[in-house]
Formats: structure tokens, C-alpha cells, sequence
């Protein structure tokens, strides 16, 4: 290794270990006495059973974690033993070990070696101290044997667990916690038997204890086996051999999360014309088009490290890791360019003359707080492929993907009659809705926003409320406090909101302004907690007005304040709750439009 190498944590934190490991065995001052007949027997099964435990692990679905027990065989050792038998069996079984396998590098089986020493001598003076007596199993010392089993496992816990923190590798980490937890259980158990046995039947129990673990790691071999082909059928499509839709969403969502992904694009694409090719050649021969496709797709992916999925009916979706927008453009142009090449017979009743898509490219940006934001902005940039004559790919503009939105007038009349609803229901949120419409208009006028943002700040205004449709009247119409079972329900208004407007699909730009009104800078908010500019910008703004005339209107949950208290706490929370960057602008609007309201 190289000096800037040694600098590196992770690799002083293994030399670390693997000397402190080195020096415990070098001061156990092992004897190497002389052994008899049995105990060199003894000591030949213990050694040869570590060794097949390590070959024959036990792996479990549906991550392929893998439990070896030769922690059982390490802790029975020292319970009936002691430590200088136990570190007898780890040196031989470390350097045959290696010795076989000695492709992996030789600092891993030092570091391997220098674990097990730690956690047995650890395990060791643990169990003397709390009572524990070398030699034949005894009930009286349970408690010493469970006290031990711990600590051999928050050793192994920790001195691995820092290994994952300072390589930066948590979810191991994570995955490394939960299989501990359960091997925890497992392997004190079969440590007690196993202590047992060596009282009854040293050699032959040891013998039998091997072969069963061994069995019992080919069957979950196989089982595992099985588990894979059955996950692997429930998470492919049967046509196109293709991942398919509810796979393609858990995909998704991991890699929405992962940073490590990013940038991330994905596009959708839609078979053009395809009910006409169906119409004209039957299902067979349109199953068999879908089936050609996804090859195609599958192929193209593969070598890109891609991942292709069928959507629904002729809808395809591609999701790229690591790659840009004007990246995932070069790919998927040139994959539309190899299916309009590709000739398959019957196409030519296509308007196109051959298979073509549309596809609606989208990338990840901090803005999009959701997997299905994500999708929906994918899609309307697929709407829009498809207005300006199909075949062909575009990558998504909010301007241009909102021109299929009505004006906002009649918008708004449309709006105006669901709202309208609450006259019947509840008045107070009927009025409230109309004073956060005011003020948006009056609000837009003076910010610096497109006139895209404008509309949609004003529609989204009128109807930010409407998920209250589905709380019961005696919740939403109540005059005392609520208590937190009713504050909860009245939480899930946004979520109630976004599902009401989603039918609606060219009202789907609203949706982040009904859901994520009620997100705060500082992520205390709801539903989702989201901080920042993480939250939409929109949003962000109508959260201002929103909160401002709640504070000036009485409400059951929220005390009433005066216009320029509001204007003072609007300024409190400033950074915390409310983005500073429009509050200062919605004041001036305030005391611009409203002064009468204002003290003099």
C-alpha cells in the first residue's frame, strides 16, 4: 500500500484491529502441550467442523444473507475447553482457510483471524467473570452462557459495524444489524446443545451436530434456490420477459432514494398506434410485436446497466441510473431509431410504416419531492411527444408540457363547482378558500413567476382544501380543540386532496400544492417531512398565505391573531416554517392591499 493508502480510515482501522488481534493470541502465551490420542481427535473434528461450516452456510432469502455456525462450535469451545483450545482451533482452521482459499487477499483472512481472536478472548474473560466455569455443561450457569453469547455478538457487532461506518457502507451496515439480532438467538442455542453433547458424546456428538448443520445448509440451499425462480417469475412480465410494473415501482423507489444513483432519468414509451396493429393482425400477432420489442429494450438496457420494464398494455418504461438527461437522450433516440430499423411483418398498416414510440424523457431534480411526480412529469412530456406527431422523444419542459391546460378562467369554473361542495358542509372552509384564492392573485401579480406558475398558484389556492370533503362533519364543523385522534384525520386532508384532483389528469399539476401546503422549511411538516427547497416552490408560497389567513380567521385548531400579529409571526418563523425569500414579498403585499386591516 501507499502512504496516501495508510491515510485512508478504513485501512487504519484494519491495521488496528488485525494487531490487536495478532498481540491477544501472542499473549494468551499458548503452551502447544503436548495432546493424547482423544484430544488430538477432538481437536481434528474441531477443526474440520469449522472448516465445513464455513464451506456449508446457511443461506436465507430473500437477500441472500448467509449464517454460518461456527460461532456455535468457537463459544461451546471455550464453555467446556477454555480459551487456549479455542485459539488452538482458530489458528489451524485460519491458515487451512486460507491456504484453500487463496484467491481473497491475505489482509482479509488477517482481519478475519484478528475478529474471531478478539471475540473469543473477549467472550472468554466475559464468561469467568461472570461466574462461568470451564468444563461440563451446568444449568446453574445459564445466565453465563447467555451473558457470554452476547457479548461474543456485540463484539462481532461492533468491530464490523465500524468497518461498514468508515467505508461508508450503512445499509450493510443495517442488513448486518438484523442478521446478528437473529443468528444471536440461533447460534446460543445450538451452542448449548452442542456444550451438551460434548458431555455425553464428545466426538460423535460433534460428528452428528456437523452433519445436521450441513444438511440443514443444503436444504436451505435448495430452498433458496426455489425462492429465487419463484421471485424471479412474480417480478418479470410473461410476455416481453421484461421486469413489470409493481417490481419496476420498488425499483424505482430505491433508486429515487439512493444519492449514489443520481443524476437519475427515466422514460416512458408508448407503442404508436398499436390498438390499430392489433385491430388488423389479432392479439397473436400483436403479443408477439410486444415480445420483439422487449428484446429489443432488454438487449439495449443490458449493456448500459438499464433497467427496462413493461409499464401496462403497449407502455414501456426505462430507468438510468448515473445518467443525465441529454445522456439518456442520445440512448433512447438511438433505441427509437433501432426499432423504426427493425422490420417485422404487418407494420406497414402502421401510420409510420414501422415500429415507432414516443417517449417522455424526464431527470430527477430537487424539486420532485416523489416517485410519482417523477412518473407524472415523465408522462407529460410523453403527452406532449405524442401531440407533436409520435415518433419521436422529448425531454420534459414545464412551459411546453403544460400547454394542453386549459385557460385558467375556465379552470377555475370548474374548480369553483367542487368547491362549492362545502357550502353544504362546511361553510368556514368555503370562505377560507375564497380568501387564499384573493390573496393569491394579489400575491402572483407581484412575484416573479412565469405565467404557467401564476395559474397554478391561483387554481391551487381555490382548491388546496378540497380533501376535507372527506372528513366527518362532526370533525370539520367542530368549535373546541381537537383532540389528537381528530387532528390526525384532519392531517390526512392532503393526501385525501391529491387522490380527489388525480382523476383528473389535466389537473394533475395541482397536486403539489394540495398535498405539500402544510410542509415547513425546517421538516417539521406534513405529510412527508420534507425540508427546503426539497419542497415545491409553490408550494412554499401558497404554505404562506395558507397559514397567514389561518392565523387571522378563527378556526377550532388554530388561535385567531390580528393582521399584524400574523405579519409578526409570518416573520418569526421566517426560515423555520416559511421560506424567507417570499415572506418578505407577501408582507409588502399585504400592507400594499390591505391597510385598513393594519394599525395605523
Amino acid at each position: 500500500m501507499t502512504l496516501q493508502q495508510w491515510k485512508n480510515p478504513t485501512n487504519i482501522y484494519l491495521l488496528i484491529i488485525s494487531l490487536t488481534g495478532c498481540i491477544l493470541f501472542v499473549l494468551q502465551g499458548i503452551s502447544f502441550q503436548a495432546f493424547n490420542m482423544n484430544e488430538w481427535l477432538m481437536f481434528g473434528m474441531l477443526v474440520c467442523s469449522i472448516i465445513l461450516l464455513n464451506e456449508y452456510m446457511i443461506w436465507l432469502p430473500p437477500k441472500g444473507n448467509s449464517l454460518s455456525m461456527d460461532s456455535a462450535i468457537y463459544v461451546a469451545t471455550i464453555f467446556v475447553f477454555g480459551l487456549e483450545i479455542a485459539f488452538y482451533v482458530l489458528v489451524a482452521s485460519s491458515i487451512i482457510f486460507a491456504l484453500y482459499h487463496r484467491k481473497i487477499a491475505w489482509w482479509k483472512h488477517l482481519f478475519n483471524f484478528s475478529i474471531y481472536s478478539i471475540m473469543i478472548t473477549g467472550s472468554f474473560y466475559v464468561y469467568t467473570f461472570s461466574g462461568g466455569e470451564v468444563g461440563a455443561f451446568n444449568l446453574d450457569q445459564l445466565f453465563s452462557y447467555a451473558f457470554t453469547m452476547f457479548m461474543y455478538f456485540a463484539i462481532n457487532v461492533i468491530l464490523i459495524g465500524l468497518f461498514f461506518i468508515l467505508s461508508s457502507d450503512e445499509k450493510l451496515l443495517q442488513g448486518m444489524i438484523k442478521d446478528a439480532l437473529s443468528s444471536y438467538f440461533i447460534t446460543l442455542v445450538l451452542a448449548l446443545i452442542l456444550g451438551i453433547l460434548f458431555e455425553a458424546y464428545p466426538l460423535f456428538g460433534l460428528l452428528i451436530f456437523s452433519i445436521i448443520t450441513i444438511l440443514i445448509s443444503l436444504v436451505f440451499k435448495q430452498y433458496f434456490h426455489l425462492y429465487e425462480i419463484l421471485e424471479e417469475k412474480a417480478n418479470r412480465d410473461d410476455l416481453t420477459g421484461l421486469i413489470n410494473h409493481g417490481y419496476f415501482k420498488e425499483l424505482l423507489g430505491k433508486q429515487f432514494d439512493d444519492k449514489a444513483m443520481h443524476p437519475l432519468s427515466l422514460c416512458i414509451l408508448d407503442i404508436d398506434d398499436f390498438k390499430k396493429f392489433n385491430d388488423y393482425h389479432g392479439h397473436l400477432k400483436g403479443d408477439h410485436l410486444l415480445r420483439r420489442i422487449g428484446t429489443i429494450l432488454k438487449d439495449s438496457c443490458e449493456k448500459n446497466k438499464f433497467t427496462a420494464a413493461r409499464y401496462g398494455g403497449e407502455e414501456f418504461v426505462i430507468l438510468m441510473p448515473n445518467t443525465s438527461k441529454e445522456e439518456a437522450f442520445l440512448f433512447i433516440d438511438k433505441l427509437r431509431k433501432t426499432l423504426n430499423d427493425t422490420y417485422i411483418p404487418g407494420v406497414e398498416v402502421l401510420p409510420q410504416g414501422c415500429i415507432s414510440f414516443s417517449g417522455g424523457l424526464m431527470e430527477l431534480g430537487k424539486t420532485v419531492y416523489s416517485t410519482s411526480e417523477f412518473l407524472t412529469k415523465a408522462d407529460q412530456a410523453l403527452y406532449y411527444a405524442k401531440a407533436q406527431g409520435k415518433n419521436m422523444v422529448h425531454i420534459y419542459n414545464s412551459e411546453e408540457s403544460m400547454q394542453h391546460v386549459l385557460d385558467v378562467r375556465k379552470e377555475t369554473e370548474l374548480l369553483e363547482q367542487k368547491l362549492s361542495i362545502f357550502l353544504f358542509k362546511d361553510i368556514d372552509t368555503y370562505k377560507h378558500s375564497k380568501r387564499v384564492y384573493k390573496y393569491a392573485i394579489h400575491f402572483a401579480a407581484k412575484l416573479t413567476l412565469s405565467e404557467r406558475e401564476k395559474k397554478l398558484l391561483i387554481m391551487g389556492a381555490l382548491i388546496h382544501d378540497i380533501g376535507k370533503l372527506e372528513i366527518p362533519r362532526d370533525i370539520i364543523n367542530k368549535t373546541g380543540r381537537l383532540d389528537p385522534y381528530e387532528w390526525e384525520m384532519m392531517k390526512k386532508h392532503v393526501t385525501w386532496g391529491k387522490e380527489i384532483i388525480s382523476v383528473h389528469k389535466d389537473l394533475e399539476e395541482l397536486i403539489p400544492l394540495i398535498e405539500l401546503h402544510h410542509e415547513r422549511l425546517d421538516g417539521k411538516g406534513y405529510p412527508y417531512g420534507l425540508k427546503g427547497k426539497s419542497i415545491p416552490k409553490l408550494a412554499r408560497i401558497l404554505c404562506i398565505i395558507d397559514s397567514f389567513d389561518a392565523m387571522t380567521t378563527e378556526r377550532p385548531y388554530q388561535k385567531t391573531k390580528s393582521f399584524d400579529e400574523a405579519i409578526e409571526e409570518l416573520k418569526r418563523c421566517a426560515g423555520k416554517q416559511f421560506d424567507a425569500t417570499y415572506v418578505g414579498l407577501f408582507i409588502e403585499m399585504i400592507k400594499e392591499k390591505y391597510p385598513l386591516k393594519l394599525k395605523q
